[in-house]
């Protein structure tokens, strides 16, 4: 088997058994907001938002450095910082007494972790060029199938054991993952190719130069921004339909693992469509699809009716960031690739900061159905945009 292929099947594995790990705690932290004593509406929606926000407030500045860093040493060694990191993290969470302790663990998560990047990077810089789009539909593949297993089993761990001993599980599970990155992993560097990487300044100058990668970047933000506004109150969004409190998380569990499932099986279907067909009408599909089912949330009020809905938002999310980052990678040279993800990683995270932040203030104030208005009309206007200004 190629190297790049093996790495791949590797990263798949860790990646999935890291994203069923975290998909376990995150869609759940407004309830353990709770837990640590914040349990007004309105303030449990506004410190929802800081604590999503938290880990992406380092990460804007120094997942740059990462990738610059890992085009000069290495991205396997990136990728072990990135879990090493995030089990660390967690493990402090569980210890968390409070929210500003929870909010303070999570801002430390974002400085030493970063493992999905890193997976990005490394992916984009061992593949061939012409099957770009197909690796990061795997990589997007890991992510999403973990999603579909996480929910259920933070849902059943939390009712049976609590909140903290969920925390506790997720950060032996990703160290395991750290371990099997550690010994199974190869990477192989052509000779000459350390020291030739690119500064951070120079990665940041190029890209901004650089009208179609700059616009790639700017898609990422702003998609970022639309569904990172709706991940802290996804689970207050689900109280609203009136549901028992003792089942909520797992109802809330899954409704996102219904998205996962046909999110897992896009990326599988299509991901080699990204490289066939081109990502510009990948993307129009994609944001449409995921703007108008947005939307339809807004108007729904039987917990019945979310099914649907949902699984078409899943086929749309299964082949959207690999069309963003096939995008942004597509005329990159081999030595700057993994620090351009890295600084498309930073439109991401920067993103995640703005929308959770956003979708607090919004629900403290309108309620939490509307965040999911704004969410449709950002993809709605991304389809405008790649309409008219992206080029193959």
């Amino acid at each position: 088997m190629d190297t790049w292929k093996r790495n791949l099947v590797i990263l798949w594995i860790a990646l999935f058994f890291a994203a069923t790990g975290l998909s376990a705690v995150v869609p759940f932290l407004p309830l353990f907001i709770r837990e640590l004593g914040v349990t007004n509406l309105s303030e449990t929606s506004r410190w929802s938002g800081y604590v999503f926000s938290a880990p992406f407030i380092v990460s804007f500045f120094i997942i740059p450095l990462w990738g610059s860093l890992g085009d000069k040493y290495g991205q396997k060694m990136m990728t072990l910082r990135a879990v090493f990191g995030l089990a660390i993290a967690l493990f402090l969470m569980a210890l968390s007494q409070n929210v500003v302790q929870l909010f303070i663990f999570r801002i430390l998560q974002g400085a030493l972790s970063g493992f999905y990047p890193a997976a990005l990077a490394l992916a984009v810089s061992t593949a061939p060029k012409e099957r770009t789009g197909y690796a990061l539909g795997v990589i997007q593949s890991a992510s999403t199938s973990g999603n579909i297993v996480g929910p259920l089993f933070g849902g059943l761990l939390s009712q049976l054991f609590g909140f903290r001993i969920v925390f506790v599980i997720v950060g032996l599970i990703i160290l395991i993952c750290a371990f099997l990155i550690m010994f199974y992993l190869k990477e192989e560097r052509k000779g000459g190719e350390k020291g030739n990487a690119f500064s951070v300044v120079e990665n940041w100058k190029y890209v901004l130069s650089t009208k179609q990668i700059l616009l790639a970047g700017i898609l990422i933000l702003m998609s970022s921004i639309a569904v990172s506004l709706l991940a802290p109150i996804f689970v207050l969004y689900v109280e609203t339909f009136k549901i028992d409190a003792a089942s909520l998380p797992l109802i809330t569990g899954i409704l996102y693992s219904i998205l996962g499932i046909f999110a897992t099986l896009s990326s599988l279907l299509f991901g080699k469509k990204i490289d066939e067909k081109g990502y510009k009408k990948n993307l129009i599909l994609s944001s449409t699809i995921i703007g108008i089912m947005f939307i339809l949330h807004f108007y729904v009020y039987q917990i019945s009716y979310l099914i649907p809905i949902r699984i078409l938002l899943g086929f749309g999310f299964g082949f959207l960031t690999p069309v963003l980052f096939t995008a942004l990678s597509k005329k990159v040279i081999q030595q700057r690739k993994a620090g351009v993800m890295g600084i498309g990683s930073s439109f991401q995270i920067l993103g995640n900061m703005i929308g959770p932040v956003s979708s607090g203030f919004i629900g403290a104030i309108f309620g939490v159905r509307y965040s999911f208005i704004l969410a449709g009309v950002i993809f709605l206007i991304i389809t405008s945009i790649t309409l008219k200004y992206v080029k193959e």
